[in-house]
C-alpha cells in the first residue's frame, strides 16, 4: 500500500476536494495525510486520516502572518484582474513562503510515495521537488489553467511571482512549476472547460463533490408548504464578507418579494431585520440535498457551487464577483447554462428577468444536462483515486 499527502490551503473549496478523494484512498488501504496550517481540519478528515499541522511557536512571526491569510481574502474588496494581483501578492506568495519550512519538514516525517499538492500551494511542488519526492497537483479552480490561452500577459504575471518565490527556496528554473509534469489533474470536465490544447499530463477527472458528513438543519416543510412555487437558491459563498453584501441581498429582496417563488437565500439573517415570507433564510443550507429540489441556482461563479449546480443539471443566473469567477461565469454562458449580470452595475429588475428567463426557456436546462452528463462521463473521485494509486506505483527508474 501506498502514502499519500495532500498539501492543501486554509480554503474549503480547495479542501473539500482532497477530502472525498482521500476518503477513496484511505478505503483502498492506503495512508494518507493532509499537510495544513488549519487546526480545524482535523475534525473534518475521513475517518483515518491524519492532520499534519503546521506549527510555530506562539511568537513566531509566521505563525501571525499565516493566520491573517483566509480573514484578508474575506474582507478584501477587489474585483477583475485587481483581484488576481491582490491574490498573489497579498494572500498566495505570503502563504506558500511561510508554509514551506513545515511542508518540507513534514515531508522529512511522513516519506510519502506521492504528495498531492493544491495548484495555489505551489511551496508544496517546491518541497517535493527539493527533497526528491514525485508529486500531483490538483486544480480546482481550472480557470488558473485558461488564463493562460485568455490572459497571457496576466498568466505571465502570475508565473513570474512563482518562478521568483522557487528561486528563493533554491530552484533554479525559468519555469513554474506549480503543475506537475507527472500528473496535473482538472476537476471539470473537457467540455465545461473548453478548447484549448493541454499536455498529455494533465488529465480531466470531472468535478470531485464532496459529500458533508454534518449537515445544517433546514426547514424543508416551509420549502413544500406551497408546492406549485418555482424554487430557487441565491448564495454569493462565503469568501465575501464586506458591506457590499448588504447591497447585493437588498437587490434580491426587490427582485423576488412578493413572487410565486420560494427563494433560499445562504445569508446571516440578521442583515436585514426583515425578509419576505418568500424567503428562507440561513447561514448554511445542506446544498447538495437541496438541489434537485430546485428550479435554478443564482450564484457568484465560485467553482464548486457552479459545478454543484450543474452536477444536479440546473440553471443558473452568474454574478461574479472576483478572482476566477468571471471565467466560470464566462463557461457557464458559453454553454447555454445560464446567463450573467454585472455585480456592481445589476439592477434588482435585471436579477428578476435573468431568473424568469432561465426558468422559462428549457434551453438552459437542457445545457445544464448536457454539462452534467460529461461530469459524469470524466469519472470524479474514483477517477481521480485510481491516477494517483497509478502514478504512486510507478516504478522508479535510475538514469
Amino acid at each position: 500500500m501506498a502514502r499519500f499527502v495532500f498539501v492543501v490551503p486554509p480554503l474549503t473549496g480547495h479542501i473539500n476536494p482532497t477530502l472525498s478523494i482521500g476518503a477513496v484512498l484511505l478505503k483502498r488501504g492506503h495512508q494518507v495525510g493532509w499537510i495544513s496550517l488549519d487546526a480545524a481540519l482535523a475534525s473534518k478528515l475521513p475517518e483515518g486520516g491524519e492532520l499534519l499541522l503546521i506549527q510555530y511557536a506562539e511568537d513566531d512571526l509566521q505563525k501571525q502572518e499565516s493566520e491573517k491569510y483566509l480573514d484578508i481574502i474575506t474582507k478584501k474588496i477587489v474585483y477583475g484582474i485587481d483581484s488576481i494581483k491582490f491574490l498573489y501578492e497579498e494572500v498566495l506568495i505570503p502563504l506558500n513562503r511561510h508554509s514551506y519550512e513545515g511542508i518540507a519538514g513534514w515531508l522529512d516525517r511522513f516519506k510519502p510515495d506521492l504528495v498531492i499538492t493544491d495548484h495555489q500551494m505551489f511551496a508544496g511542488a517546491i518541497a517535493a521537488s527539493n527533497k526528491g519526492y514525485s508529486y500531483a497537483t490538483s486544480v480546482t479552480a481550472p480557470a488558473a489553467i485558461k488564463v493562460m490561452d485568455e490572459l497571457p500577459k496576466v498568466h505571465e504575471w502570475e508565473m513570474n511571482q512563482v518562478i521568483a518565490l522557487q528561486k528563493e527556496f533554491g530552484i533554479e528554473r525559468e519555469t513554474a512549476i506549480a503543475c506537475s509534469e507527472e500528473l496535473t489533474m482538472v476537476l471539470t470536465s473537457s467540455e465545461f472547460f473548453g478548447e484549448m490544447e493541454l499536455p498529455e499530463h494533465y488529465r480531466f477527472v470531472g468535478p470531485v463533490i464532496h459529500q458533508r458528513t454534518e449537515q445544517p438543519d433546514f426547514d424543508w416543510q416551509k420549502l413544500e408548504r406551497i408546492p406549485g412555487n418555482k424554487k430557487i437558491l441565491v448564495s454569493i459563498g462565503t469568501t465575501f464578507d464586506h458591506e457590499h453584501k448588504k447591497s447585493f441581498f437588498a437587490k434580491v429582496i426587490e427582485a423576488f418579494e412578493n413572487e410565486l417563488l420560494t427563494v433560499v437565500v445562504v445569508s446571516d439573517p440578521s442583515l436585514f431585520e426583515q425578509w419576505p415570507d418568500n424567503f428562507i433564510v440561513q447561514r448554511s443550507v445542506p446544498q447538495l440535498e437541496l438541489l434537485p429540489c430546485l428550479d435554478a441556482v443564482v450564484c457568484h461563479g465560485g467553482h464548486n457551487t457552479v459545478c454543484e449546480t450543474l452536477t444536479h443539471g440546473l440553471p443558473m443566473v452568474v454574478v461574479p464577483i472576483a478572482y476566477d469567477q468571471s471565467h466560470v461565469a464566462g463557461r457557464v454562458v458559453r454553454v447555454g447554462a445560464g446567463l450573467r449580470l454585472n455585480f456592481n452595475r445589476f439592477k434588482a429588475r435585471h436579477l428578476k428577468e435573468a431568473v424568469v428567463e432561465i426558468l422559462g426557456n428549457a434551453g438552459f436546462r437542457d445545457a445544464a444536462r448536457e454539462i452534467s452528463g460529461s461530469f459524469n462521463r470524466a469519472g470524479g473521485t474514483e477517477k481521480a483515486a485510481d491516477l494517483l494509486v497509478e502514478l504512486a506505483q510507478e516504478p522508479v527508474i535510475d538514469c
